[in-house]
């Protein structure tokens, strides 16, 4: 593959006389702005154009050399950001139609990476919906209004590119819209046994993060979730047997290898999101939930195990933090390169494309993923 030099906007920051040069490491992002729109509250700006910038700023932000676990913050601001438009412009509509203002206090979550701020290339929709307590004479004028606000924002974020989630994760359906007493009970059902339905749906619940409304009752949530989930030792238990079914990319001899039942494209192909991403956040979560941690980005979970005497020695935080940002940034690489070539942003990464010295840190950055799954297993 020919490489191609860009320079760094970094290199033009000093004049010659020594004085700072602002204006040319700020040109790349302007010229963005100036190009696409301003600022998205702009009433020629739809969603869908919004979204759709996304990715020229993706590749103007590689250009000023930020790391992809710093861009993926930004691009999961930014899909924040248009999840407050789509919601913001629903309730307005719900209003002109004669919906009135919510009857109650309401808070929308983001699930999953965006909850994390880890949002690469092409995510889907992931919510929930917390709603105030209300009494049940209610239920049906109260449930109905908040139903329509998850329907309308949630297919306006279809409409601008970001789709619905085909496992029905969103606010637009009852398994994910409750009052606050209802999301509690709800955890205390799922977590009465080992039930690994109850527990997979558990785990989407337990990384969140509010976008919109009254954000106290997020709060509330977290502290419910830290009270009740580390108790219930069945639930515990099955959540350390899941990580089971989330093999990283390694066979038997400690080789890369894909797995036989992920559909790969080809032989030389690597599903990094799920055989490696997915056993780390998982293996990290649990780990958090067992010793009282209440961060949710992976990054942040990994250092904050680093505190705790009996979780992760400061070296072994480390080597896994530098595993997780490599990682990220062999995924972006991959995603902006089948971008490039017209084709989707996926999990799987080409090994044809990478280095030998590459391949031998992922092998290296497996086995430590593979080491922190184990030990979040035996309860160490």
């Amino acid at each position: 593959m020919r490489l191609l030099h860009q320079a760094s906007p970094w290199r033009s920051l000093f004049h010659e006389d020594g004085t700072l040069n602002t204006s040319a490491v700020n040109a790349p992002l302007e010229q963005l702005f100036s190009k696409l729109f301003s600022t998205l509250s702009s009433p020629q700006t739809s969603l869908a154009d919004a979204y759709a910038w996304q990715l020229p700023l993706v590749e103007t932000l590689a250009h000023y050399d930020l790391p992809a676990w710093r861009i993926s913050q930004i691009i999961s601001d930014h899909n924040a950001l248009l999840y407050r438009h789509a919601i913001a412009q629903s309730l307005d509509e719900m209003q002109a139609q004669g919906w009135g203002t919510p009857p109650v206090d309401y808070c929308v979550l983001l699930l999953g990476s965006a909850a994390r701020f880890e949002s690469l290339l092409g995510p889907d929709q992931d919510n929930a919906l917390i709603i105030d307590n209300y009494p049940d004479h209610r239920h049906v004028e109260i449930d109905g209004y908040f139903q329509a606000l998850g329907e309308r924002f949630t297919q306006r974020l279809h409409e601008a590119g970001i789709p619905l989630c085909q496992g029905h994760v969103m606010a637009r359906w009852p398994m994910w819209r409750k009052r606050l007493g209802e999301w509690q009970a709800q955890l205390e059902i799922w977590s009465a046994d080992r039930q690994v339905k109850r527990v997979q749906q558990t785990n989407i619940l337990l990384d969140f993060a509010p976008v919109a409304g009254n954000s106290g009752l997020a709060v509330q949530l977290a502290e419910s979730i830290a009270s009740i989930l580390p108790k219930a030792s069945l639930f515990m238990d099955e959540m350390m047997a899941l990580l089971d079914e989330l093999p990283v990319a390694l066979d038997r001899f400690g080789r890369l290898a894909s797995s036989p039942g992920l559909d790969a494209p080809h032989e030389q192909a690597i599903n990094l999101k799920q055989q490696a991403l997915l056993p780390l956040i998982s293996a990290a979560r649990l780990l958090c939930l067992r010793h009282g941690l209440d961060e949710i980005a992976t990054r942040d979970r990994l250092i904050a195990l680093s505190h705790s005497k009996t979780a992760l020695t400061p070296a072994e935080s480390a080597l896994l933090v530098a595993a997780f940002e490599r990682l990220q940034q062999r995924l972006l690489d991959q995603q902006r390169y089948s971008k490039a070539l017209g084709q989707a942003a996926d999990g799987w990464v080409d090994l044809r494309r990478l280095r030998e010295d590459e391949r031998l840190l992922l092998k290296f950055d497996l086995q430590q993923i593979k080491r922190l799954s184990s030990a979040a297993q035996g309860g160490v």
